[in-house]
């Protein structure tokens, strides 16, 4: 990386507001070798900020950023950033004691993220001279920001909002204020259950965290994301769209408030759900290493289906060097499901992640058949049929009596009991959840479900299985949706919510999708990953999490029931929400 020249001929560039965004610019421009003046009337901000400017990097030759609590040290400065809460009142008193201080035609930019940039721009008294600075979580190297000028900005201002955009390093995006918002209100909605899912105990903060990176491709878990972003200023946001919308999704959840109101803030603080030390780097607790007693040995594998997921997982585990069996209904079905591996194993060579050699070793690992028999002298079997509670008990009471004494069985289902699978194959004990995540050779996440009646040593054995294969794991109890699931679901609902909208925006779903993977890093958006897991399966997963739960955000969306019953599915038949006719 080229180094830049430090620019300690130009003006500096203000910062007003060093809390999770102000910070954070300030330490971007600093490393790009800008001279900054970070303002805050928080005497504790000033020092905490100073901490974490003197163990950050910078060009040989970069001018340290002045920190102070006087606005008039913004005299001079060739722009200035208003980073203070999200308030009118305050955000309107700032602008003009900034401009109170600096000339006209000097530059202003806000960071708003949910008030009106030109009303804003009216009431500082200088709305030629400002503008917003759209930032959808605190900035980071390449990040996305879009500036955001007004009818009312002059041009200088509205270049002035660019450069500063490539000065930082970020990336400019388009996004639109409606998209945005919709963005906004669809992820601060998921983070707020992520909390709700953590103060119910049901799985530890960092495994939330680990599951949604994994099992979504999230750049950062939403528990991490909201140390980022500050937990205060989430929970402001949070109460905003709660007022404003009546919808109780957005009520923050009571844990959010007691850390809140403790002063647990997040990353600027130094702690949240996870601890920060004075640099504003994390802490990482190291955890008990997971008990391995009473594991069994796995040494040869059964993969009952036929289906994507069968084949998945039956080239994951012979690939890990596991002798494996596919159980299949037909032999035609058994024989495209080898084939169908073989060639996935080709693609695999093809990009380096498999050598020529590993391919005809695991296909010589690979054997399918079509009776349960075949399984007798498996230590570990998987079954990867159907979504159905029926066919899966049945399944669950031959995979009981074919099954040789000891071998753990184990089901994939995401979002069916694992108790019901365990209960109906006689012998509970020996039953737990594996919940692998299409495409399986690709997916690092299992999600590891336990029934109340689950061996220890079969769930040792299980754990122990998946990290051969190379897997991280998240073990949870027993219930409908895990982790996954149950915080994604009302996600897609919320979005698909949206076309339901008095006066929706005819492109609603590009333009939503676009502002959650531009705005937010998300590989995807919310229309374009129902497409991918199926309309269906989403469907499907939707009455049962509303079976489960029986509440608003879990209630099934028409409009999903009626593209399905139009035979509109998805990405699998090339008919949905964003691939109709591609």
């Amino acid at each position: 990386m080229t180094q830049q020249t430090p620019r300690t001929h130009a003006a500096p560039i203000g910062v007003v507001g060093l809390g999770s965004v102000g910070e954070a610019l300030t330490l971007l421009l600093r490393a790009a070798g800008h001279p900054v003046v970070g303002v805050d009337t928080d005497l504790d901000a000033l020092a905490r900020v100073g901490t974490r400017v003197k163990a950050s990097t910078a060009p040989e030759g970069a001018p340290d950023p002045v920190l102070t609590d006087d606005t008039a040290a913004l005299r001079g400065a060739r722009l200035v950033v208003e980073a203070v809460p999200e308030d009118r009142a305050v955000k309107t008193e700032v602008l003009r004691r900034i401009t109170g201080v600096c000339p006209p035609g000097t530059p202003l930019v806000t960071t708003t993220a949910a008030l009106s940039v030109a009303r804003l721009a009216i009431a500082c008294g200088r709305p030629a001279d400002l503008a917003g600075l759209r930032l959808f979580t605190p900035p980071a190297p390449g990040g996305p920001a879009e500036p955001v000028p007004t009818g009312l900005t002059c041009a200088q201002t509205a270049d002035a909002v660019r450069e500063l955009v490539a000065a930082a390093g970020l990336t400019e995006v388009e996004v639109g204020a409606g998209p945005a918002a919709d963005a906004n209100a669809l992820v601060l909605g998921l983070l707020n259950r992520a909390v709700v899912l953590c103060s119910e105990g049901y799985a530890p903060h960092d495994d939330v965290d680990t599951a949604m990176r994994l099992g979504c491709g999230l750049p950062a878990g939403p528990l991490e994301t909201l140390d980022r972003i500050g937990l205060d200023t989430a929970h402001a946001a949070l109460t905003d769209l709660w007022r404003r919308t009546g919808d109780t999704a957005f009520e923050p959840a009571p844990l959010l408030s007691r850390m809140v109101a403790a002063g647990r803030l997040g990353r600027k603080s130094g702690g949240g759900f996870y601890s920060y030390d004075e640099t504003g780097a994390e802490v990482r607790e190291r955890g008990a290493a997971p008990d391995e007693t009473g594991a069994r040995p796995v040494r040869r594998v059964g993969v009952l289906g036929s289906g994507a997921m069968a084949r998945g997982i039956a080239e994951v585990t012979s690939l890990a060097g596991h002798p494996t069996v596919l159980v299949a209904r037909t032999t035609a079905k058994a024989d495209a499901a080898l084939e169908s591996v073989a060639d996935s194993l080709t693609r695999g060579v093809r990009r380096g992640r498999v050598t020529p050699a590993g391919r005809e070793a695991t296909l010589d690992r690979l054997s399918a058949a079509t009776g349960l028999d075949a399984f007798a002298d498996c230590d570990l079997v998987i079954e990867a049929v159907a979504e159905d509670p029926d066919v899966k008990r049945t399944v669950f009471a031959a995979l009981g009596e074919a099954c040789a004494p000891g071998t753990v069985l184990t089901t994939t289902t995401s979002s069916l009991s694992v108790a019901a699978c365990a209960e109906a194959s006689g012998r509970p004990s020996d039953v737990v959840g594996l919940h692998f995540f299409n495409p399986a050779p690709v997916m690092r996440l299992v999600e590891l479900a336990h029934a109340p009646g689950t061996d220890p040593g079969v769930l040792a054995t299980a754990r122990a299985f998946c990290r051969e294969l190379g897997k991280t794991v998240v073990e949870c109890p027993d219930r409908t949706g895990f982790i996954v699931n149950s915080l994604l679901f009302p996600y897609l609902g919320a979005a698909l919510a949206l076309l339901d909208r008095p006066g929706a925006d005819d492109r609603v779903v590009e333009r939503t999708d676009a502002a959650v993977e531009r705005g937010f890093g998300y590989p995807m958006g919310p229309f374009a990953l129902l497409d991918t897991i199926g309309l269906d399966v989403s469907l499907a997963i939707q009455h049962r999490l509303f079976d489960h739960f029986e509440t608003p955000e879990h209630e099934p969306s028409d409009a999903l029931a009626e593209l399905v019953s139009a035979g509109l599915l998805g990405r699998k038949n090339r008919r949905g929400l964003r691939t109709g006719g591609r």
